[in-house]
């Protein structure tokens, strides 16, 4: 039986350090939308700074990645089964991508990308 796949809460646009503050701040202050600075120590070293944007039903999150020379969008991705899903995806041509970012701690999750090369993060929604 295959894995059951569905959308997530969260969208994170990966920005280069030159383009985070200008970006938060079009967020902020030019679409007037909730933004919340997220504390370092949270971040458990995923990413140097993070804010995450109520976007509508969603949160949109922006973290500042230092080496990167243009943004990303990478989309979150729930499943009802990890290991089932992630044996399912190999099958299907489709790897984990562990190394494209550290996962919070106690995760139930991989990160994926699809044939296009937008990451995804595979997890389980009570995770």
């Amino acid at each position: 039986m295959s894995p059951q796949f569905r959308g997530g809460h969260n969208l994170a646009m990966k920005l280069p350090k030159a383009q985070f503050e200008a970006t938060v701040a079009f967020y902020r202050d030019v679409l007037n939308m909730e933004v919340t600075e997220v504390p370092s120590e949270s971040l458990q070293g995923a990413v140097p700074q993070s804010v995450s944007v109520q976007f509508g039903p969603i949160t949109l999150w922006l973290d500042r990645v230092d080496n990167y020379a243009q943004a990303e969008v990478w989309l979150e991705l729930f499943t009802d089964d990890v290991g089932t899903a992630t044996q399912h995806l190999a099958q299907h041509g489709t790897s984990t991508q562990d190394e494209l970012e550290a996962l919070l701690a106690g995760l139930q999750a991989h990160w994926i990308s699809n044939p296009a090369g937008i990451p995804h993060v595979l997890r389980h929604p009570d995770s």
